[in-house]
Protein backbone atom coordinates (compact mmCIF):
# COMPACT_ATOMS: atom_id res chain seq x y z
CA UNK A 1 0.00 0.00 0.00
CA UNK A 2 1.08 3.59 -0.48
CA UNK A 3 2.13 5.60 2.55
CA UNK A 4 3.46 9.09 3.02
CA UNK A 5 5.79 7.95 5.79
CA UNK A 6 9.42 7.09 4.89
CA UNK A 7 9.22 4.00 7.08
CA UNK A 8 6.16 2.64 8.81
CA UNK A 9 6.69 1.63 12.43
CA UNK A 10 3.91 0.05 14.48
CA UNK A 11 3.75 -1.42 17.93
CA UNK A 12 1.77 -4.14 19.66
CA UNK A 13 1.64 -3.16 23.32
CA UNK A 14 -0.43 -5.52 25.50
CA UNK A 15 -0.56 -5.66 29.28
CA UNK A 16 0.52 -9.02 30.78
CA UNK A 17 -2.43 -9.18 33.15
CA UNK A 18 -4.26 -12.28 31.93
CA UNK A 19 -4.60 -14.84 29.19
CA UNK A 20 -3.79 -13.66 25.65
CA UNK A 21 -7.08 -12.24 24.38
CA UNK A 22 -8.32 -12.74 20.82
CA UNK A 23 -8.92 -8.97 20.76
CA UNK A 24 -5.19 -8.44 21.34
CA UNK A 25 -4.40 -10.90 18.56
CA UNK A 26 -6.80 -9.05 16.25
CA UNK A 27 -4.99 -5.73 16.79
CA UNK A 28 -1.57 -7.38 16.56
CA UNK A 29 -2.50 -8.95 13.23
CA UNK A 30 -3.36 -5.58 11.69
CA UNK A 31 -0.17 -4.06 13.11
CA UNK A 32 1.77 -6.90 11.55
CA UNK A 33 0.04 -6.64 8.18
CA UNK A 34 0.67 -2.89 7.95
CA UNK A 35 4.34 -3.32 8.83
CA UNK A 36 4.95 -6.23 6.50
CA UNK A 37 3.00 -4.74 3.59
CA UNK A 38 5.14 -1.60 3.69
CA UNK A 39 8.51 -3.05 4.62
CA UNK A 40 8.25 -1.30 7.99
CA UNK A 41 9.05 -2.27 11.58
CA UNK A 42 6.87 -4.16 14.05
CA UNK A 43 7.66 -3.59 17.74
CA UNK A 44 6.39 -5.76 20.61
CA UNK A 45 6.19 -3.66 23.78
CA UNK A 46 5.02 -4.83 27.20
CA UNK A 47 2.91 -2.34 29.16
CA UNK A 48 3.40 -3.77 32.64
CA UNK A 49 2.91 -0.72 34.86
CA UNK A 50 -0.08 -2.39 36.56
CA UNK A 51 2.06 -3.86 39.30
CA UNK A 52 -0.75 -5.75 41.02
CA UNK A 53 -1.99 -7.65 37.97
CA UNK A 54 1.08 -8.00 35.72
CA UNK A 55 2.72 -11.44 35.80
CA UNK A 56 5.81 -12.82 34.00
CA UNK A 57 3.89 -15.97 33.09
CA UNK A 58 1.27 -13.91 31.27
CA UNK A 59 4.03 -12.18 29.32
CA UNK A 60 5.38 -15.58 28.26
CA UNK A 61 1.92 -16.69 27.18
CA UNK A 62 1.56 -13.53 25.08
CA UNK A 63 4.82 -14.29 23.28
CA UNK A 64 3.81 -17.91 22.71
CA UNK A 65 0.35 -17.01 21.42
CA UNK A 66 1.65 -14.47 18.92
CA UNK A 67 4.35 -16.86 17.69
CA UNK A 68 1.73 -19.60 17.30
CA UNK A 69 -0.25 -17.24 15.06
CA UNK A 70 2.84 -16.70 12.94
CA UNK A 71 3.46 -13.09 13.97
CA UNK A 72 7.13 -12.23 14.35
CA UNK A 73 8.45 -8.89 15.54
CA UNK A 74 11.53 -6.85 14.77
CA UNK A 75 12.07 -5.43 18.26
CA UNK A 76 10.89 -6.49 21.69
CA UNK A 77 11.86 -7.66 25.17
CA UNK A 78 12.92 -11.08 23.92
CA UNK A 79 14.82 -9.97 20.79
CA UNK A 80 16.13 -6.55 21.82
CA UNK A 81 16.51 -3.61 19.49
CA UNK A 82 17.64 0.03 19.36
CA UNK A 83 14.58 1.45 21.12
CA UNK A 84 14.70 -0.61 24.32
CA UNK A 85 14.04 -1.36 27.00
CA UNK A 86 10.69 -2.72 25.84
CA UNK A 87 9.02 -3.25 29.20
CA UNK A 88 7.49 -0.11 30.67
CA UNK A 89 8.45 -1.19 34.18
CA UNK A 90 12.09 -0.77 33.05
CA UNK A 91 11.49 2.77 31.72
CA UNK A 92 10.25 4.51 34.88
CA UNK A 93 13.04 7.09 34.94
CA UNK A 94 12.13 8.16 31.43
CA UNK A 95 8.51 8.82 32.42
CA UNK A 96 9.52 10.73 35.54
CA UNK A 97 11.76 13.00 33.50
CA UNK A 98 9.09 13.56 30.87
CA UNK A 99 6.46 14.34 33.50
CA UNK A 100 8.78 16.97 35.00
CA UNK A 101 9.34 18.38 31.52
CA UNK A 102 5.59 18.75 31.02
CA UNK A 103 5.22 20.50 34.37
CA UNK A 104 8.06 22.84 33.43
CA UNK A 105 6.29 23.64 30.17
CA UNK A 106 3.05 24.40 32.00
CA UNK A 107 1.33 21.48 30.29
CA UNK A 108 0.93 19.49 33.51
CA UNK A 109 0.86 20.18 37.24
CA UNK A 110 1.33 18.39 40.60
CA UNK A 111 -1.87 17.48 42.40
CA UNK A 112 -1.90 16.85 46.15
CA UNK A 113 -5.58 15.98 46.59
CA UNK A 114 -6.07 13.01 48.90
CA UNK A 115 -8.08 9.99 47.74
CA UNK A 116 -10.77 10.91 50.27
CA UNK A 117 -11.31 14.31 48.67
CA UNK A 118 -11.49 12.79 45.20
CA UNK A 119 -14.08 10.29 46.41
CA UNK A 120 -16.19 13.06 47.90
CA UNK A 121 -15.92 14.99 44.64
CA UNK A 122 -16.99 11.92 42.69
CA UNK A 123 -20.03 11.41 44.92
CA UNK A 124 -21.05 15.06 44.60
CA UNK A 125 -20.84 14.87 40.83
CA UNK A 126 -22.80 11.63 40.85
CA UNK A 127 -25.57 13.23 42.91
CA UNK A 128 -25.61 16.16 40.50
CA UNK A 129 -25.70 13.69 37.58
CA UNK A 130 -22.50 15.16 36.20
CA UNK A 131 -19.69 13.33 34.43
CA UNK A 132 -16.80 12.76 36.80
CA UNK A 133 -13.75 14.87 36.28
CA UNK A 134 -11.14 16.54 38.40
CA UNK A 135 -12.15 20.08 39.38
CA UNK A 136 -8.70 21.61 38.98
CA UNK A 137 -8.21 22.54 42.65
CA UNK A 138 -4.41 22.10 42.57
CA UNK A 139 -4.03 23.70 39.19
CA UNK A 140 -4.02 27.15 40.75
CA UNK A 141 -1.09 26.39 43.05
CA UNK A 142 1.99 28.46 42.35
CA UNK A 143 5.12 26.69 41.18
CA UNK A 144 6.86 27.70 44.43
CA UNK A 145 4.07 26.26 46.60
CA UNK A 146 4.00 23.05 44.64
CA UNK A 147 7.79 22.63 44.91
CA UNK A 148 7.71 23.32 48.64
CA UNK A 149 5.11 20.57 49.19
CA UNK A 150 7.00 18.14 46.97
CA UNK A 151 10.23 18.85 48.88
CA UNK A 152 8.37 18.17 52.12
CA UNK A 153 7.55 14.70 50.86
CA UNK A 154 3.83 15.26 50.42
CA UNK A 155 2.26 12.53 48.25
CA UNK A 156 1.14 13.79 44.88
CA UNK A 157 0.34 12.87 41.30
CA UNK A 158 1.02 14.74 38.09
CA UNK A 159 -2.02 15.76 36.02
CA UNK A 160 -2.51 16.91 32.45
CA UNK A 161 -3.36 20.61 32.21
CA UNK A 162 -6.12 20.22 29.64
CA UNK A 163 -7.37 23.47 28.06
CA UNK A 164 -10.83 24.66 29.10
CA UNK A 165 -11.79 26.10 25.74
CA UNK A 166 -11.49 25.25 22.08
CA UNK A 167 -11.33 21.89 20.40
CA UNK A 168 -8.87 19.06 19.92
CA UNK A 169 -8.96 17.36 16.54
CA UNK A 170 -7.28 14.39 15.01
CA UNK A 171 -7.65 12.37 11.83
CA UNK A 172 -8.47 8.69 12.10
CA UNK A 173 -7.22 6.77 9.06
CA UNK A 174 -10.43 4.77 8.77
CA UNK A 175 -12.95 7.12 10.42
CA UNK A 176 -11.93 10.54 9.20
CA UNK A 177 -11.70 13.66 11.38
CA UNK A 178 -12.78 13.32 15.02
CA UNK A 179 -13.34 16.42 17.15
CA UNK A 180 -13.55 16.77 20.94
CA UNK A 181 -14.53 19.86 22.89
CA UNK A 182 -11.68 20.64 25.27
CA UNK A 183 -14.15 21.37 28.06
CA UNK A 184 -14.97 17.64 28.11
CA UNK A 185 -11.34 16.52 28.50
CA UNK A 186 -10.38 15.70 32.07
CA UNK A 187 -7.13 16.68 33.73
CA UNK A 188 -5.97 13.09 33.48
CA UNK A 189 -3.45 11.66 35.96
CA UNK A 190 -0.18 11.11 34.08
CA UNK A 191 2.16 10.03 36.88
CA UNK A 192 0.83 8.25 39.95
CA UNK A 193 1.97 8.91 43.50
CA UNK A 194 4.10 5.75 43.47
CA UNK A 195 6.07 7.10 40.52
CA UNK A 196 4.53 4.79 37.98
CA UNK A 197 3.01 6.33 34.86
CA UNK A 198 -0.55 5.86 33.69
CA UNK A 199 -1.21 4.43 30.27
CA UNK A 200 -1.68 7.89 28.79
CA UNK A 201 1.77 9.25 29.60
CA UNK A 202 3.67 6.01 29.05
CA UNK A 203 2.21 5.17 25.66
CA UNK A 204 2.74 8.69 24.28
CA UNK A 205 6.32 8.86 25.49
CA UNK A 206 7.13 5.36 24.29
CA UNK A 207 5.45 5.80 20.92
CA UNK A 208 7.44 8.97 20.28
CA UNK A 209 10.79 7.65 21.46
CA UNK A 210 10.34 4.39 19.56
CA UNK A 211 9.46 6.20 16.35
CA UNK A 212 5.94 4.82 16.06
CA UNK A 213 4.27 6.20 12.94
CA UNK A 214 0.89 4.45 13.14
CA UNK A 215 -1.07 3.64 16.29
CA UNK A 216 -3.59 0.86 15.70
CA UNK A 217 -5.88 0.11 18.62
CA UNK A 218 -9.51 -0.66 19.47
CA UNK A 219 -12.21 1.98 19.13
CA UNK A 220 -12.70 2.07 22.90
CA UNK A 221 -9.53 4.20 23.02
CA UNK A 222 -11.01 6.96 20.85
CA UNK A 223 -12.04 8.96 23.92
CA UNK A 224 -8.45 8.83 25.20
CA UNK A 225 -6.89 10.01 21.96
CA UNK A 226 -7.53 13.77 22.47
CA UNK A 227 -5.59 13.52 25.75
CA UNK A 228 -2.74 11.94 23.84
CA UNK A 229 -2.88 14.60 21.15
CA UNK A 230 -2.64 17.26 23.87
CA UNK A 231 0.38 15.48 25.29
CA UNK A 232 2.09 15.44 21.91
CA UNK A 233 1.37 19.14 21.58
CA UNK A 234 2.62 19.75 25.11
CA UNK A 235 5.94 18.10 24.31
CA UNK A 236 6.17 19.81 20.93
CA UNK A 237 6.10 16.47 19.13
CA UNK A 238 4.25 15.45 15.98
CA UNK A 239 1.63 12.78 16.77
CA UNK A 240 1.52 9.50 14.90
CA UNK A 241 -1.35 8.52 12.62
CA UNK A 242 -4.25 6.92 14.49
CA UNK A 243 -6.43 4.03 13.41
CA UNK A 244 -9.14 2.78 15.75
CA UNK A 245 -10.39 -0.68 14.86
CA UNK A 246 -13.99 -1.72 15.50
CA UNK A 247 -14.55 -3.78 18.62
CA UNK A 248 -15.17 -7.50 18.28
CA UNK A 249 -18.73 -8.49 19.19
CA UNK A 250 -20.54 -11.58 20.38
CA UNK A 251 -23.18 -12.98 18.00
CA UNK A 252 -25.79 -11.01 20.01
CA UNK A 253 -23.80 -7.85 19.16
CA UNK A 254 -22.66 -7.30 22.77
CA UNK A 255 -18.98 -6.57 23.40
CA UNK A 256 -16.91 -9.74 23.19
CA UNK A 257 -16.42 -11.18 26.65
CA UNK A 258 -15.51 -14.54 28.14
CA UNK A 259 -18.87 -14.66 29.91
CA UNK A 260 -20.48 -15.51 26.57
CA UNK A 261 -17.67 -16.97 24.47
CA UNK A 262 -14.10 -18.15 25.03
CA UNK A 263 -11.76 -15.21 24.44
CA UNK A 264 -8.35 -16.71 25.14
CA UNK A 265 -6.09 -17.48 22.19
CA UNK A 266 -4.75 -20.36 24.28
CA UNK A 267 -8.23 -21.90 24.51
CA UNK A 268 -8.62 -21.99 20.74
CA UNK A 269 -5.15 -23.44 20.38
CA UNK A 270 -5.90 -26.14 22.95
CA UNK A 271 -9.20 -26.96 21.25
CA UNK A 272 -7.42 -27.82 18.03
CA UNK A 273 -7.90 -24.72 15.90
CA UNK A 274 -5.22 -24.11 13.29
CA UNK A 275 -3.27 -20.84 13.54
CA UNK A 276 -3.81 -20.05 9.86
CA UNK A 277 -7.58 -20.43 10.32
CA UNK A 278 -7.52 -18.10 13.34
CA UNK A 279 -5.47 -15.53 11.41
CA UNK A 280 -7.88 -15.70 8.46
CA UNK A 281 -10.89 -15.35 10.75
CA UNK A 282 -9.45 -12.40 12.68
CA UNK A 283 -8.50 -10.66 9.43
CA UNK A 284 -12.13 -10.95 8.30
CA UNK A 285 -13.21 -9.12 11.44
CA UNK A 286 -11.99 -5.84 10.02
CA UNK A 287 -10.95 -6.46 6.44
CA UNK A 288 -12.47 -7.49 3.13
CA UNK A 289 -10.50 -9.02 0.30
CA UNK A 290 -13.42 -8.33 -2.02
CA UNK A 291 -15.69 -10.53 -4.16
CA UNK A 292 -17.14 -12.05 -0.98
CA UNK A 293 -13.99 -14.11 -0.58
CA UNK A 294 -13.57 -15.47 2.94
CA UNK A 295 -10.66 -17.92 2.73
CA UNK A 296 -7.23 -16.37 2.25
CA UNK A 297 -3.73 -16.82 3.60
CA UNK A 298 -1.64 -14.52 5.74
CA UNK A 299 0.49 -13.66 2.72
CA UNK A 300 -2.58 -12.81 0.65
CA UNK A 301 -3.78 -10.59 3.48
CA UNK A 302 -0.45 -8.78 3.54
CA UNK A 303 -0.18 -8.52 -0.25
CA UNK A 304 -3.65 -6.97 -0.50
CA UNK A 305 -3.57 -4.91 2.69
CA UNK A 306 -5.17 -1.51 2.18
CA UNK A 307 -6.64 0.84 4.77
CA UNK A 308 -9.56 1.49 2.43
CA UNK A 309 -10.63 -2.14 2.87
CA UNK A 310 -10.99 -1.84 6.63
CA UNK A 311 -14.57 -1.43 7.79
CA UNK A 312 -15.93 0.36 10.85
CA UNK A 313 -18.94 -1.87 11.45
CA UNK A 314 -19.38 -4.16 14.44
CA UNK A 315 -17.62 -7.43 13.46
CA UNK A 316 -19.15 -10.55 14.98
CA UNK A 317 -16.75 -13.07 16.48
CA UNK A 318 -18.85 -16.16 15.84
CA UNK A 319 -17.17 -19.35 17.14
CA UNK A 320 -19.38 -21.47 14.88
CA UNK A 321 -18.10 -19.68 11.79
CA UNK A 322 -14.54 -20.02 13.07
CA UNK A 323 -15.14 -23.74 13.52
CA UNK A 324 -16.45 -23.98 9.94
CA UNK A 325 -13.40 -22.12 8.66
CA UNK A 326 -11.09 -24.33 10.69
CA UNK A 327 -12.67 -27.39 9.10
CA UNK A 328 -12.03 -25.91 5.66
CA UNK A 329 -8.36 -25.43 6.52
CA UNK A 330 -8.06 -28.94 7.95
CA UNK A 331 -9.51 -30.47 4.78
CA UNK A 332 -7.12 -28.42 2.64
CA UNK A 333 -4.05 -29.84 4.38
CA UNK A 334 -2.16 -32.64 2.60
CA UNK A 335 -2.70 -35.91 4.43
CA UNK A 336 0.89 -36.09 5.63
CA UNK A 337 0.72 -32.56 6.99
CA UNK A 338 -2.58 -33.25 8.76
CA UNK A 339 -1.03 -36.32 10.36
CA UNK A 340 1.88 -34.16 11.50
CA UNK A 341 -0.49 -31.54 12.96
CA UNK A 342 -2.40 -34.25 14.77
CA UNK A 343 0.85 -35.58 16.21
CA UNK A 344 1.92 -32.15 17.48
CA UNK A 345 -1.54 -30.82 18.28
CA UNK A 346 -3.19 -30.26 21.65
CA UNK A 347 -3.96 -33.95 22.25
CA UNK A 348 -0.93 -35.26 20.34
CA UNK A 349 -3.27 -37.59 18.39
CA UNK A 350 -3.05 -40.42 20.91
CA UNK A 351 0.66 -41.02 21.29
CA UNK A 352 -0.02 -44.75 21.19
CA UNK A 353 -1.28 -44.66 17.58
CA UNK A 354 1.38 -46.09 15.24
CA UNK A 355 2.29 -44.00 12.20
CA UNK A 356 0.87 -46.62 9.86
CA UNK A 357 -2.46 -46.59 11.70
CA UNK A 358 -2.59 -42.78 11.73
CA UNK A 359 -1.91 -42.73 7.98
CA UNK A 360 -4.95 -44.99 7.48
CA UNK A 361 -7.21 -42.92 9.71
CA UNK A 362 -6.44 -39.49 8.27
CA UNK A 363 -8.15 -40.04 4.88
CA UNK A 364 -11.40 -41.30 6.43
CA UNK A 365 -11.78 -38.71 9.18
CA UNK A 366 -10.50 -35.49 7.60
CA UNK A 367 -13.92 -34.60 6.15
CA UNK A 368 -15.44 -34.88 9.61
CA UNK A 369 -12.88 -32.88 11.57
CA UNK A 370 -13.68 -29.32 12.56
CA UNK A 371 -10.95 -29.20 15.20
CA UNK A 372 -7.82 -31.26 15.63
CA UNK A 373 -9.04 -32.55 18.96
CA UNK A 374 -12.09 -34.06 17.23
CA UNK A 375 -9.69 -36.84 16.28
CA UNK A 376 -10.04 -38.75 19.54
CA UNK A 377 -13.83 -38.46 19.59
CA UNK A 378 -14.11 -39.53 15.97
CA UNK A 379 -11.66 -42.43 16.20
CA UNK A 380 -11.98 -43.65 19.78
CA UNK A 381 -13.93 -46.75 18.73
CA UNK A 382 -10.88 -48.05 16.84
CA UNK A 383 -8.95 -48.36 20.10
CA UNK A 384 -11.70 -49.46 22.49
CA UNK A 385 -11.99 -53.09 23.53
CA UNK A 386 -15.73 -52.90 22.88
CA UNK A 387 -18.23 -50.15 22.15
CA UNK A 388 -21.41 -51.46 23.89
CA UNK A 389 -23.91 -49.20 22.10
CA UNK A 390 -27.33 -48.57 23.68
CA UNK A 391 -29.83 -51.18 22.48
CA UNK A 392 -32.24 -48.55 21.22
CA UNK A 393 -29.51 -47.05 19.02
CA UNK A 394 -28.98 -50.39 17.30
CA UNK A 395 -32.54 -50.69 16.03
CA UNK A 396 -33.25 -48.73 12.82
CA UNK A 397 -36.62 -47.08 12.33
CA UNK A 398 -39.47 -49.43 11.36
CA UNK A 399 -37.47 -52.47 12.49
CA UNK A 400 -37.81 -54.68 15.56
CA UNK A 401 -35.08 -55.80 17.92
CA UNK A 402 -35.36 -59.39 16.73
CA UNK A 403 -35.38 -58.36 13.09
CA UNK A 404 -32.24 -56.25 13.59
CA UNK A 405 -30.55 -59.12 15.41
CA UNK A 406 -31.28 -61.44 12.48
CA UNK A 407 -29.78 -58.87 10.06
CA UNK A 408 -26.64 -58.65 12.18
CA UNK A 409 -26.37 -62.45 12.33
CA UNK A 410 -26.61 -62.61 8.56
CA UNK A 411 -24.03 -59.83 8.17
CA UNK A 412 -21.71 -61.67 10.53
CA UNK A 413 -21.89 -64.75 8.34
CA UNK A 414 -21.55 -62.79 5.10
CA UNK A 415 -18.44 -60.86 5.99
CA UNK A 416 -17.01 -63.76 7.97
CA UNK A 417 -16.71 -65.53 4.65
CA UNK A 418 -14.72 -62.69 3.06
CA UNK A 419 -11.35 -64.02 2.02
CA UNK A 420 -9.49 -60.75 1.44
CA UNK A 421 -10.24 -58.18 4.13
CA UNK A 422 -10.47 -54.89 2.26
CA UNK A 423 -13.07 -52.25 1.49
CA UNK A 424 -14.09 -53.69 -1.87
CA UNK A 425 -14.66 -57.23 -0.57
CA UNK A 426 -16.45 -56.05 2.59
CA UNK A 427 -18.77 -53.73 0.66
CA UNK A 428 -19.52 -56.35 -1.97
CA UNK A 429 -20.47 -58.91 0.69
CA UNK A 430 -22.79 -56.49 2.51
CA UNK A 431 -24.49 -55.24 -0.64
CA UNK A 432 -25.04 -58.85 -1.79
CA UNK A 433 -26.62 -59.50 1.62
CA UNK A 434 -28.93 -56.49 1.24
CA UNK A 435 -30.12 -57.81 -2.12
CA UNK A 436 -30.67 -61.30 -0.71
CA UNK A 437 -32.63 -60.01 2.29
CA UNK A 438 -34.57 -57.59 0.08
CA UNK A 439 -33.90 -55.02 2.83
CA UNK A 440 -33.34 -51.31 2.72
CA UNK A 441 -29.61 -50.74 2.57
CA UNK A 442 -29.72 -47.76 4.93
CA UNK A 443 -31.25 -49.94 7.66
CA UNK A 444 -28.60 -52.62 7.29
CA UNK A 445 -25.81 -50.07 7.13
CA UNK A 446 -27.12 -48.21 10.19
CA UNK A 447 -27.37 -51.36 12.29
CA UNK A 448 -23.85 -52.34 11.28
CA UNK A 449 -22.49 -48.83 11.86
CA UNK A 450 -23.80 -48.69 15.42
CA UNK A 451 -22.69 -52.25 16.16
CA UNK A 452 -19.16 -51.64 14.89
CA UNK A 453 -18.53 -48.03 15.93
CA UNK A 454 -20.99 -47.50 18.80
CA UNK A 455 -22.52 -44.46 17.11
CA UNK A 456 -24.88 -43.50 14.31
CA UNK A 457 -22.32 -40.92 13.20
CA UNK A 458 -18.92 -42.25 12.22
CA UNK A 459 -16.28 -42.28 9.50
CA UNK A 460 -17.19 -44.29 6.35
CA UNK A 461 -18.43 -47.71 7.42
CA UNK A 462 -16.54 -50.06 5.12
CA UNK A 463 -13.24 -48.19 5.48
CA UNK A 464 -13.70 -48.28 9.27
CA UNK A 465 -14.32 -52.02 9.21
CA UNK A 466 -11.19 -52.58 7.13
CA UNK A 467 -9.01 -50.57 9.52
CA UNK A 468 -10.63 -52.09 12.61
CA UNK A 469 -9.77 -55.58 11.39
CA UNK A 470 -11.80 -58.70 10.77
CA UNK A 471 -11.69 -60.14 14.27
CA UNK A 472 -12.78 -56.97 16.09
CA UNK A 473 -15.45 -56.26 13.49
CA UNK A 474 -16.98 -59.73 13.76
CA UNK A 475 -16.77 -59.71 17.57
CA UNK A 476 -18.65 -56.41 17.77
CA UNK A 477 -21.37 -57.50 15.36
CA UNK A 478 -21.85 -60.75 17.28
CA UNK A 479 -21.96 -58.89 20.60
CA UNK A 480 -24.59 -56.43 19.33
CA UNK A 481 -26.73 -59.26 17.90
CA UNK A 482 -26.54 -61.11 21.20
CA UNK A 483 -27.67 -57.97 23.09
CA UNK A 484 -30.75 -57.75 20.86
CA UNK A 485 -31.55 -61.45 21.15
CA UNK A 486 -31.38 -61.21 24.93
CA UNK A 487 -33.71 -58.23 24.85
Amino acid sequence: MDTAMPEVCVRFAPSPTGEPHVGNAYIALFDYALARSTGGRFIFRIEDTDRERSRPEYETRLFDAMKWLGLDWDEGPDVGGPSGPYRQSERRQIYTEKARELVGRGQAYPCFCAPERLQELREEQKRAKQDFGYDGKCRSLSAEEAQRRIAAGEPHVVRLAAPDEGQTRFDDLIRGEIVFENATIDDQVLLKSDGFPTYHLACVVDDHLMGITHVIRAEEWISSTPKHVLLYQGFGWSPPLFMHMPLLRNPDKSKLSKRKNPTSVDWYREQGFLPEAMVNFLALMGFSLGEDREIFSMQEFIDNFDLKRIGTGAPVFDPQKLEWMNGEYIRALPEAELAKRLRTGPLSARDDVPDEMLAKLVPIIRERLKRLNDFDRRTGFFFAEDVSPPVEELIPKKMTAEGTADVLDSAHAAIGAVARWDVEQIEAAIRKLVDRLDAKSRNVFMALRVAVTGSRVSPPLFESMEILGKRKTLDRIASAAQMLHNG
